[in-house]
């Protein structure tokens, strides 16, 4: 009972990103002017505040150590692997590489991680457009900020952070030469969105389509591994 007790407190207490102070206390104040108008509107907007809160929730994650190890940069669904050529503006060649995209909604944290340790070789943001970030062609035509990051042992890894059909607000921190560590907090996507990560040519993915992701948590490959590609069914 202890321990169930002391779960639902650190879930009540858990860290706000600061980008999530922007928006609270506007939530707040919209609130306290419905309470002034009619009290059920204004209970809606405890409702309402309460969620942005608990969208805008920054936890810590227990993050895998080990070399050659990449992380999912976000929480959600695994909703498609494919293979693909990295976005043009990271001058990664053509050639298709296995992308694995990974879903969120608007009721998952939305901060991201890195997926690898490396240096950032280049980052660029290109407006686009806002289709539903589950379709395939959101990673072409939609807003997005790609970032290409070289690994210690001289390998280049993509990740793209995709604004959805809600989303409208990428938020990306890493600069040109900065080192990042493997689940290190870089950014994030408001309302609800996408991120793909382009594996080098070799490599494996460890998960399949459908399978739940935790940022900075779950490994979606190994630079080191000789598995085979998984397969998975619904059980």
């Amino acid at each position: 009972m202890q321990t169930q007790d002391n779960s639902i407190f650190r879930s009540l207490a858990m860290p706000i990103h600061p980008e999530g102070w922007r928006f609270i206390p506007l939530f707040a104040a919209a609130t306290l002017l419905l309470f002034w108008l009619w009290s059920p509107l204004g209970w809606l907007g405890v409702v309402l505040t309460l969620w942005c809160a608990f969208f805008f929730r920054n936890p810590e994650r227990v993050t895998p150590t080990r070399d050659g190890l990449i992380v999912s940069p976000a929480d959600g669904v695994v909703q498609m692997i494919v293979a693909a050529p990295p976005p043009l503006e990271l001058a990664m060649g053509d050639a298709p590489l296995t992308r694995i995209s990974v879903f969120m909604n608007v009721f998952n944290v939305h901060v991201n991680r890195a997926p690898v340790s490396g240096k950032v070789l280049r980052r660029v943001y290109s407006p686009g457009k806002f289709f539903n970030a589950s379709l395939d062609k959101a990673s072409v035509f939609n807003e997005r900020m790609a970032i290409r990051l070289e690994t210690a042992d001289g390998r280049d890894i993509a990740f793209v952070q995709i604004a959805g059909l809600v989303a409208r607000r990428i938020r990306c921190d890493l600069g040109d030469g900065q080192l990042v560590q493997t689940g290190e907090r870089f950014g994030l996507i408001r309302f609800g969105s996408r991120v793909d990560v382009y594996l080098p040519e070799g490599v494996q993915p460890l998960v399949v389509v459908g399978q739940t992701m935790v940022a900075g948590e779950s490994v979606l490959a190994d630079l080191a591994g000789t598995e085979p590609v998984r397969q998975g069914e619904t059980r």
